[in-house]
């Protein structure tokens, strides 16, 4: 099996969680470089992996066919670039960018050194996503009408981490943060919208980012969809609202890969490792052909955020399909600077795809 020599720009929790326990399970990855500026915390589980203490150090002295970039977002620009111009190819870390022209400048430039560039939206393969584009591909709901996702938390007090919080960085807040979810998730799903209108502020206080937005998407079919998110929700909502003329289906958001692999699960290669689901996570009601209701309880297949990791493995060995290649993500980031330019204007914002 070729092995592919990888480089992690960061060890915090996007490391220690969504990075490297992938790569060193994977057979086809060696993680073969590690930044820490001043810790050596990756050491006991990752001992073959060289420290550095700067990305620039890392680049520099590391023999890298791939380099991570999972630092906070306003340093992925900064350091997708090094990364592209040392003749690597990159992973970055959702979201792109802090916005569209970063993010258009980084495609072009992956383009002109002939190397790839992808984005982590490892939130296509959580379980409860996957059922929902199950649904939409079997459709059993008819034509779509109306569309709701959601991505609340309870989170009131402050996290401590600036570049998430502190409003005067650029990129921080969670239009940036759960909204590149969203919004993914919503185009992967049901493609471009026409136009766009959003309310966003932070329930914290002004001296916080944005905690708090509903996103609406018009579509040139008629078809509403609103994204929305909350830090002041202590009651789980259905993630996932679909109706369409023919019925509807709810969808509870029940992956909960990321909170196994923060108590330390192990993602096994070519295996199923999570928790299996002690109920059902979904309702499907739809209207049969003599008029009648039909209502059933649903159940998830597992997610595996290991199959991000594989398809990456199999663009580099085989030339096969890139996961959220750069060129894709870079709709999601106009339609974060749209939404936010239609919250400061108050008013609804045309695209122009």
């Amino acid at each position: 099996m070729q092995l592919v020599k990888v480089g992690l720009c960061a060890f915090g929790m996007s490391g220690k969680v969504f990075h490297a326990p992938f790569l060193k399970q994977h057979p086809g990855f060696f993680l073969s470089a590690i930044v820490e500026r001043s810790k050596e915390e990756s050491k006991e589980q990752y001992s073959d992996a060289v420290i550095y203490h700067s990305v620039e150090e890392m680049l520099q002295k590391s023999d890298l066919d791939l380099v991570v970039v999972n630092t906070p977002v306003q340093t992925h620009f900064e350091y997708a670039k090094l990364a592209l111009e040392a003749g690597k190819n990159v992973i970055v870390e959702k979201p792109f960018t802090i916005n569209a022209r970063e993010a258009e400048d980084l495609a072009k430039l992956a383009a002109e050194k002939n190397l790839f560039l992808s984005v982590y939206q490892n939130r296509r393969f959580d379980r409860d996503y996957l059922q929902v584009k199950k649904m939409l591909d079997e459709k059993v709901l008819g034509e779509i009408k109306e569309v709701e996702i959601r991505f609340d938390r309870f989170r009131t007090e402050a996290s401590g981490k600036a570049h998430k919080e502190n409003p005067e960085n650029e990129g921080s807040g969670s239009v940036h943060d759960l909204g590149a979810h969203l919004i993914d998730q919503a185009v992967q799903l049901f493609g471009k919208p026409a136009k766009v209108f959003a309310d966003i502020f932070s329930m914290k206080g002004n001296e916080f980012a944005n905690d708090y937005f509903e996103l609406i998407f018009y579509y040139e079919n008629e078809l509403r969809l609103r994204l929305k998110s909350s830090v002041f929700t202590k009651e789980d909502h259905y993630a996932y609202k679909i109706f369409g003329n023919l019925g509807c289906f709810l969808q509870e958001r029940s992956d909960n890969q990321e909170n196994e692999l923060v108590t330390g699960a192990i993602p096994e290669y070519g295996k199923e490792w999570t928790l299996p689901l002690d109920s059902a996570d979904g309702i499907l009601n739809i209207s049969t052909e003599n008029s009648k209701t039909e209502r059933t309880l649903t159940s998830s297949e597992p997610g595996n955020y290991m199959n991000y990791y594989q398809h990456i493995y199999e663009h580099i060995v085989f030339g096969y399909y890139l996961p959220s290649p750069a060129e894709e993500v870079v709709v999601n980031m106009k339609i974060i600077d749209a939404v936010i330019e239609s919250s400061k204007q108050g008013r609804i914002i045309d695209l122009n795809f």
